[in-house]
């Protein structure tokens, strides 16, 4: 699954496919567990517009000195950036994309030093 591949790449972990080749997770070294499973009739949503409804969202956080790498990675990997109307032309602590499947998901500084 391209989805399942993403969030490994993007994790740093791996896609563990069990007897169900629509149900799949991903396991990362520190125990992190994300489970995801097909839906054949999925259409995606186009958050941030009101009309649609989002699905999920999920926040990854990392530490402030990592934010920028990470959103290269998540680029690199087939993130695309969201336009929330945020108009901050500072630091982002909070940034919006789009996963491949057109789920949203954020990247955020952590609010205590990573170890």
């Amino acid at each position: 699954m391209e989805l399942a591949e993403f969030y490994a790449g993007l994790l740093d972990a791996e896609v563990r496919i069990g007897s169900d080749p629509d149900f799949v997770e991903i396991v990362g070294n520190e125990g992190v567990r994300l489970a995801i499973r097909r839906d054949h009739g999925y259409a995606p949503p186009s958050w941030p517009r009101p009309e649609d409804s989002q699905q999920a969202h999920l926040r990854i956080l990392v530490s402030s000195d990592d934010i920028d790498e990470a959103e290269r990675e998540a680029i690199s990997l087939g993130a695309r950036p969201v336009d929330t109307g945020d108009s901050n032309s500072g630091p982002r602590d909070v940034r919006v994309y789009g996963d491949p499947a057109g789920h949203s998901f954020s990247l955020a500084v952590y609010p205590l030093p990573v170890s």
